[in-house]
């Protein structure tokens, strides 16, 4: 009878260890991992449709029958796919990169220097942000229209031109978001770089620069995933097949024939995601820092 009893008492106490366990930390771990089938249940979704050898959204399923690159195929034979994957990189590399430049000039002369119109200047950035960039659709038409037929080489359907566009709302929130980094620089390093004799780019481009590595990372994939997703104004400057980004030619495959080209559709979307995906690993590593840092101060 003693050791029954302490069988059903052992019994009892891994009960209520399992029961106190699932109330302090097992119920977390169901929630996360429906969290994590709730998310990926489209991503499955998307890879099912582009290996559907049919093609078609009517045909496609969570699990396919059966698996065929034929869409990733005729993605790059009907469509000038590698036309649009090519402009997109082209333009959102350029467009990242200039934006970071002029975000971190001007959040430095912000964050360092003190002049008139400074606070005016702040409030104006962050004021300009609060209008959506498509109000200003027609004035952009119709300047470029004048603008297409004086120099062509930075008119419509080409990339030079929107990346001229992209680069008018380039400041703004990156430069808020600068100036709260540089905010957290002791300014005692600009002060001894200055009474060594260094200049205000030296001290810009030699000091400043590298410590703020991790806030250059998060604006740099901001803009860089802005530009290369970005819709309303390039479908509007962009009308020959060659000239067009991914977000505009993808939205032409589905716009007429969404069920007969779906197939194709979800293959370029699955390409799409990868220089995405390369940049956030490669700059994975300053993101978090980059993204607390710059709201300490500003």
């Amino acid at each position: 009878m003693t050791t029954l009893s302490d069988a059903a008492v052992a019994n009892r106490a891994g009960g209520r260890s399992k029961s106190r366990w699932f109330a302090q930390v097992g119920w977390r771990h169901v929630v996360g991992a429906l969290a994590v089938a709730f998310s990926l249940f489209p991503i499955l979704f998307v890879i099912s449709a582009a290996l559907n050898p049919l093609g078609t959204l009517s045909s496609t399923e969570l699990l396919p029958t059966g698996a065929s690159l034929e869409n990733f195929t005729n993605l790059f034979q009907k469509t000038p796919f590698a036309h649009w994957f090519l402009n997109s990189l082209l333009l959102a590399g350029v467009a990242s990169f200039a934006s970071i430049f002029l975000s971190a000039l001007a959040a430095y002369a912000f964050s360092r220097m003190r002049f008139a119109g400074r606070r005016v200047g702040l409030l104006a950035l962050l004021l300009i942000q609060m209008f959506p960039q498509f109000l200003a659709i027609v004035a952009i038409f119709l300047i470029f229209t004048t603008v297409t037929d004086l120099w062509p080489v930075i008119g419509f359907n080409t990339p030079w031109g929107l990346f001229l566009l992209y680069m008018g709302t380039a400041l703004g929130a990156n430069t808020w978001l600068m100036k709260g980094f540089f905010d957290t620089l002791p300014k005692e390093l600009d002060e001894s770089a200055t009474m060594d004799g260094a200049s205000h780019a030296q001290v810009f481009f030699r000091i400043m620069m590298p410590l703020v590595a991790p806030i250059l990372a998060v604006t740099g994939l901001l803009a860089f995933i802005g530009s290369i997703n970005e819709f309303i104004i390039a479908n509007v400057f962009l009308t020959e097949p060659n000239s067009k980004t991914l977000a505009v030619g993808m939205f032409g495959m589905v716009a007429g024939e969404r069920n007969n080209n779906f197939g194709m559709f979800a293959a370029g979307t699955l390409l799409t995601a990868i220089p995405t995906v390369l940049v956030f690993q490669l700059l994975q590593r300053y993101i978090v820092s980059g993204l607390t840092a710059g709201a300490v101060k500003g």
